[in-house]
């Protein structure tokens, strides 16, 4: 067992070596490891096994150095290694998923020693330009996990009066600026959508669930944030293809529905219909109004009140 275990580590401080420079002789290495080239070979054979692409070249300047291969094998870092990249990773996570997933994964492996130091230094990140919502980096991790291991969690919501929340999360998703929840709510027994900034007191419960069957994450938290919130929705026919009107309306303005190729379905939602026909109008595209049955009276309503503001300026012009 002890002679496993030292090649087992000579041959992590061997991968460790490779990972610092970009070529070491046979020579060089069994000096560092106080082995023999011969062994040096086996171990590179052992690294190959594992799915690190070592390649070797002959001659002068020749020797051992990593190369990049077409699968991603586990990666070896120190400890500043790991918890530069875990830092990097808490600033960049209100960029998007990957890198939630990245630090997710991460954070199965990450020693124990190095989480404080880890938590006290991601405090220390800001944005300067203000583009992200403020988020507690440990919330973030603690929802993650709780998704990830598929355990309940319990937290504070303004919506919840003094009674917290009790749910089974499935998924975190990223928003623009924001991060939300996808979970099942166990006292009210449906699907939420929770913005994650809003939530306080969050913490992973030691009740375990099996899974349910799950809607869709990212197109229902869109959809939920798009409409369902406000208090009236309202869908469209648009004649434009939909990739050109997702580039005019923000996700988290609109989902967008293919009707064709040449027409798209937009479902958005508002505190005033007045509010929705004007910001379909600006898209510039020729639309139909297809619910709710009062937003086509405002149409017309707003229409007569275009027409008389134009026929003003032609009295005008006489």
């Amino acid at each position: 067992m002890e002679d496993e275990r030292g090649t087992t580590e000579r041959v992590l401080t061997l991968l460790g070596l490779l990972q610092q420079r970009a070529v070491w002789t046979g020579p060089e290495l069994g000096e560092r490891l106080g082995v023999t080239p011969r062994t040096i070979r086996r171990d590179v054979e052992r690294l190959r096994a594992l799915g690190y692409p070592v390649q070797a070249s002959n001659g002068v300047g020749g020797g051992y150095q990593l190369g990049p291969g077409h699968d991603m094998p586990p990666l070896l870092l120190d400890d500043e290694e790991a918890i530069a990249t875990a830092v990097s990773l808490l600033a960049g996570a209100g960029s998007g998923e990957a890198a939630l997933r990245a630090l997710t994964k991460l954070d199965r492996v990450l020693p124990t020693r190095l989480r404080h130091e880890v938590s006290a230094l991601s405090g220390s990140v800001v944005a300067f330009d203000g583009s992200r919502a403020p988020i507690d980096p440990d919330v973030l991790m603690t929802l993650a996990r709780a998704c990830r291991d598929e355990v309940e969690a319990a937290f504070e919501y303004p919506s919840s009066g003094s009674m917290p929340r009790r749910v089974e999360p499935y998924r975190l998703v990223a928003s623009g600026r924001r991060w939300y929840l996808l979970a099942y709510d166990l006292d009210r027994d449906d699907w939420r959508t929770f913005r994650v900034d809003k939530m306080t007191e969050v913490s992973a419960r030691s009740w375990r669930f099996r899974p349910r069957e799950a809607p869709d994450a990212a197109a229902y938290v869109q959809e939920n944030i798009a409409s369902r919130v406000y208090r009236h929705q309202a869908r469209f026919l648009v004649h434009a293809p939909a990739p050109v009107v997702r580039s005019q309306i923000p996700a988290s303005a609109a989902v967008v529905r293919e009707r064709g190729r040449s027409r798209c379905e937009v479902l958005s939602g508002a505190g005033d219909l007045d509010f929705l026909l004007m910001h379909v109008v600006v898209l510039g595209h020729a639309f139909e109004v297809i619910e709710p049955v009062e937003l086509g009276e405002r149409c017309r309503v707003l229409a007569d009140r275009l027409l008389g503001a134009a026929g003003h300026l032609s009295h005008l012009a006489d």
